[in-house]
């Protein structure tokens, strides 16, 4: 035992130096291009899109595989529909049915208009009536008072006088009767044109459904998993299909509360990716957060780690990855470089260099 620890002491000692030289190497050797940069480590990700259903239904059909690429407004999948079809059907029925009672209804509005004609033209002729008896009372009443016509006719032409207004009378009323009539009808017709509009509407809302029932891909992504199959049923909003949009891609990182408040949104950034190095992808700083978290535990920081961070989101060009749509994988992880002095030039490392 006691030469087996004689051999030890020497063997700690250099493992001691060589631990030491690591330390010394680690905290003299060059971390980066310069003060006016900062870096993070992150992971590429991308804005990712479920496509669910609007209605529960049954899935009929999956149009797409895991893989594809797709555009926007290309028919990914489709729900059944037949009940769909069905309630429309009996929908544009009401609609036919209303549309006979509003010809209907407007042929009553005619009809009583009519009734109101005739009914205002027998009070003129009724009121024609009236005057000709008045004019034979007045003459009855100069030839009694002169002698030359007996009491009884003045009566009767009284009596004449006193039914003639009275059939005025009733005339005016039928003619109030018939207007009445009249605006009855035209609120009846008001009832049917509104029902005919409550019909179309009800039409196309099934309809809408009938066009949702077919899940279309809102922009241009990539199948990233078929969540449902075929004949399964799925309630209100359940998920069949997840896409990846590819051409708005980003990578988030962390970024102490010393250095976050010195990148503002636009500032030019660089990203590695470890998958490959030998290219710097540029990107622009398109969000910071306002509020600091604490540090994930999946960031590793080059120093000491901090217990608060803000996170930090470059975005890459649009038109690159357009360029590049079949090489983009997201959860590629890498680092993220920021130029916190907009003055100061990229060192040569960090050079734009990007696939052709």
């Amino acid at each position: 035992m006691k030469v087996q620890a004689k051999t030890l002491i020497p063997l700690l000692a250099v493992a001691a130096a060589i631990a030491a030289g690591a330390y010394g190497w680690r905290a003299l050797r060059d971390t980066g291009p310069g003060p006016g940069f900062a870096s993070g480590n992150g992971r590429i990700e991308a804005t990712q899109i479920d496509v669910a259903t609007k209605l529960p239904g049954r899935v009929d059909s999956i149009l797409v595989n895991e893989g594809d690429f797709v555009s926007a407004g290309t028919p990914l999948a489709r729900m059944q529909i037949q009940t769909l079809e069905a309630q429309r059907d009996e929908a544009r029925a009401q609609q036919q049915q209303a549309i006979n009672a509003a010809t209907s209804a407007e042929a009553q509005v005619a009809v009583r208009r009519s009734d109101t004609l005739a009914a205002q033209a027998l009070v003129a002729q009724r009121e024609s009536e009236l005057d000709a008896a008045q004019r034979r009372l007045a003459r009855s009443s100069t030839l009694s008072r002169e002698g030359a016509s007996s009491i009884q006719e003045l009566d009767d032409d009284r009596a004449r006088v006193r039914s003639a207004q009275a059939a005025v009378a009733a005339a005016k009323a039928q003619v109030a009767a018939a207007q009445a009539a009249v605006e009855a009808a035209k609120a009846q017709l008001v009832g049917t044109r509104s029902a005919i509009t409550a019909a179309e509407a009800t039409v196309a809302r099934i309809q809408a459904d009938i066009a949702d029932s077919q899940l279309t891909s809102p922009r241009d992504a990539r199948v990233q998993y078929r969540i449902a199959q075929p004949g399964e049923v799925l309630g209100a909003g359940g998920k069949v299909l997840n896409l990846v949009d590819l051409s708005d891609v980003y990578m988030t990182f962390f970024l102490p509360a010393t250095v976050a408040g010195r990148v503002p949104l636009g500032a030019e950034a660089r990203i590695i990716l470890d998958a490959a190095p030998g290219y710097v992808i540029p990107a622009r700083v398109s969000f910071v957060a306002s509020t600091a978290q604490f540090t994930p535990k999946t960031v590793e920081t080059a120093s000491e780690r901090e217990k608060l961070m803000f996170r930090i989101k470059a975005q890459i060009d649009r038109d690159l990855l357009q360029k590049h749509l079949k090489q983009v994988k997201t959860g590629v992880p890498g680092v993220a470089w920021v130029k916190l002095d907009p003055d100061t030039p990229w060192p040569d490392s960090l050079d734009i260099k990007v696939p052709r």
